[in-house]
This record gives structure tokens, sequence and C-alpha cells, in this order.
């Protein structure tokens, strides 16, 4: 039995439409921003897996300090328990966020992280005996597929089975020089009545929503509305981190920093499942009291994993280069050259580019999102160039890994060119 048969027989794959799907391809070795499958084929992988690869598949410098931690600690309880990777993990990521961050709590993936940020929110004026417990959120917003995560998602194919099971939430849609003034007097209204616990975003870049950007003006002045009316404002950078915008984090775009900081996907370079959710000083002491309720009970069998961190810490260190950020910049420049040239498509409704991501609407006759159906010939067209392009419906991309060469970008620019004709 072929491993296609026993996948088909046993697996179970995520967001997947299970009957109508294509065989899985067997990849069976990666190697910079390739895969390789059972037949040799090559695959550019242009959207880093989604989204977590930073410095391409079995890197040598990360596999090299993951395989000296395995035989040094792999992992080890962190409840009274500590150890120096997850220490100088959070040492180090401290010194790149914003200033006003002081605390890194660990979990297992960007879900997790945002329903960590919602948690210490919540329990944040719980502790204080104030009475707040509406969350503002974005249209068309994704942070998770875990309850919370889903409740400030937007509402949508991906969780209309459990409507019933979210708590409501406020949702604005993005803010824009002309939609600006109206959002916040909407604001003003809601915190008059003294109830808005946070304000959560995807800072620049909606994801899942389909690469959606907008500016980092209107968001600052929503931040500044938010810390006058006393709202706590959360950045879910899981997708936006690690230079994905050009910048270390999204936040390094934004004059006013969040409160709170979720982050996940590049974080261990795409080695290791990890989260981590950082936050200000204060949020941290209104958990410090002799009453041992206002303890944040919260954990993971797998906090803090040595491995991951690890993996993490050897991420940073490549990050940490200048030549990271040459290509990161000559990514972004060659995107830009190419929204240029393309821009004017009659196949496409827009091209955005933001840092490392360039997003591509095809104009289809379904006003449908995520459910499509341009997103399956898309897929097997890229697929059968050698490029990996996940769409979001009728909306693909490209986020690479930072490794990829001009050589590679161009291939995947005249198959976009190839495709549309």
């Amino acid at each position: 039995m072929s491993i296609q048969q026993k996948d088909k027989q046993f697996v179970w794959h995520p967001f997947t439409h299970q009957l109508t799907a294509n065989p899985p391809i067997n990849i069976v070795k990666g190697e910079g921003v390739c895969f390789f499958d059972e037949e040799g084929n090559k695959y550019i992988d242009a959207i880093s897996s989604w989204w977590v690869n930073l410095h391409g598949h079995c890197n040598p410098y990360i596999s090299k300090k993951v395989s000296e931690q395995l035989v040094q600690l792999e992992h080890s309880i962190f409840s009274d328990f500590t150890h120096e990777p997850a220490v100088t993990l959070a040492e180090r990521l401290l010194q790149h966020l914003p200033k006003n961050q002081s605390k890194i709590f660990y979990s297992d993936n960007g879900s997790t992280a945002v329903e960590v940020a919602l948690k210490m929110t919540l329990q944040y004026w719980h502790n204080q005996k104030i009475n707040k417990t509406l969350f503002i959120a974005f249209e068309n917003a994704y942070h998770g597929d875990t309850f919370g995560g889903m409740s400030v998602g937007a509402r949508n194919v991906f969780n209309n089975a459990f409507e019933n099971s979210l708590f409501d939430v406020a949702h604005i849609p993005l803010p824009t020089k002309e939609n600006i003034n109206e959002i916040k007097e909407v604001i003003q209204v809601w915190s008059a009545q003294h109830e808005i616990a946070g304000f959560i975003f995807e800072p620049l870049v909606q994801g899942a929503a389909g690469m959606l950007m907008y500016d980092a003006d209107c968001l600052d002045e929503l931040m500044l509305l938010c810390k006058e009316n006393n709202i706590i404002t959360i950045a879910d950078e899981v997708m936006t981190g690690f230079g994905r915008t050009g910048k270390f984090f999204a936040n390094d775009h934004l004059k006013n920093k969040a409160d709170i900081i979720c982050l996940s996907k590049g974080l261990t370079g795409g080695y290791m499942p990890m989260g981590v959710t950082s936050c200000a000083q204060f949020i941290y002491d209104a958990f410090l009291s002799e009453d041992k309720t206002k303890t944040f009970f919260h954990g993971h069998s797998y906090t803090a994993n040595p491995t991951a961190c690890s993996a993490a810490l050897a991420s940073l260190d490549l990050l940490e280069k200048e030549e990271t950020w040459h290509q990161i910049k000559m990514i972004e420049d060659a995107h830009q050259q190419f929204k240029l040239k393309i821009g004017t498509n009659s196949k496409l409704n827009d091209v955005r580019v933001r840092g490392t991501i360039i997003a591509f609407e095809l104009k289809t006759e379904e006003h449908s999102h995520y459910l499509n159906n341009a997103s399956q010939s898309i897929t097997d067209f890229f697929l059968q160039k050698g490029v990996l392009l996940r769409p979001l419906g009728n909306i693909f991309y490209i986020l690479p890994p930072y490794v990829i060469t001009k050589e590679e970008l161009s291939y995947i620019y005249s198959s976009i060119e190839e495709f549309l004709k």
C-alpha cells in the first residue's frame, strides 16, 4: 500500500474538503526553498509552508543547534523549573519587541498565543474587580481556531458550526482615511459604557482574510484612542512577525505600541511548534497578589520546550545577520517591481505588497472568498509548474523563505504571467 493510500485510510488533513481533495503529494525531503517528492519532483515553497519557514528547509545552522539541544535536554516541566534556552530566548525577544513589553509567556502555537492574550486581558480586569468583557476586532479577522480565537475572528465558513458557542465581539471595518472618524466615534460610544476589555488586531496585514492590507497611520489613531480610554491593545503578530512586513515586527511601523503581542509561525524558523505572548509590565503586575485566586491558571505540557527554544534562538541568530535583511529588502523590491509590471492586468482586481508579501486577487464571477472554485485550478496549475502557492479562494500570494534567490522569484513571477494568459 502506498503512502497516499495509507494517508487516505488513516489521516485527516486540515482545511481540506476530504471528499474531493486530490491525493496529497508525498514529500520526502526539504532543502532551501524547495521540497522534493518521492518521484524526485521539485517544488518551490513560495508560501513558506503556511508562513512559518524563514530561513529555508533543513537549514544547516538551525538543524545543528536543535541536534545539540536534543542530547542536552529535550524537555522539562516548566512549573517550578526553568532552563537556559527559555530564559535566553525571552531576554532576546524582548530586545527586539517594543520597549513597553516586559514578560514572555510561552505556549505552543498561534491560536493558543491569542487565547493566552484574551485570557490575560479578561483576568486583568477581573483581578481588579472591574467588569469589562467586550472585545473589539476587525471584520474579516482571523485569530486562530480555538474558541476564543474564533470568537474574535470573523463569522464565516471557518466557524459557522460553532457560532452559538462563541462569545460576543464588536467588529469594526479596517480603518481608512475615509472611515477613521466614524470608527473612532463608535469606539467612544462603546467605551462610555465602560465595558470594552480589549482591542485585538492583525497589524497592517490580515492574512487569512486574503492578505488585506491597511495603513499604519490609521491603526495608530485607533491605538491612541484605546489608550486614552483604558482599553488593552493586542497585536496578533503570529503571521506578521519576524520580518514579514519589512521590519522585525509590524509594531515597528507604529508610533503607538500594543500592550500584548502574540507570536508564533516564524518564531522557530519553521522547525517546531511554539507560541509566545508578551505583555507590558502593568498587565503582569495585576497578577501579583497574596490572593492566590489571582494567579494566571494557564499552561501547556510543552510550555517552553527546550528544543523548540533552541530552534527559535538559532532562527534569531540568522535574523540578526545583515545579509538576512538584505534578502528581505531584495524580496520586497522584487515584489514592488513585479506589481508595477503586472498591476494593470485585466484578469486581476488588485495586486498588493507589504514587505515580503505580494498578493494577487483574481477576477471571478463568484463573490465568495474561501469557497471560490478558482482555488483548485490555481493550486493545480502552479503545482504542475513546480510551485507551491496555496490560494485563499481567488486570492493567491507569494510569501517566501528569506533564502529565495532572484532567479527563483523570477521563475514564480513568470509562472504567474503564464497562468494569467
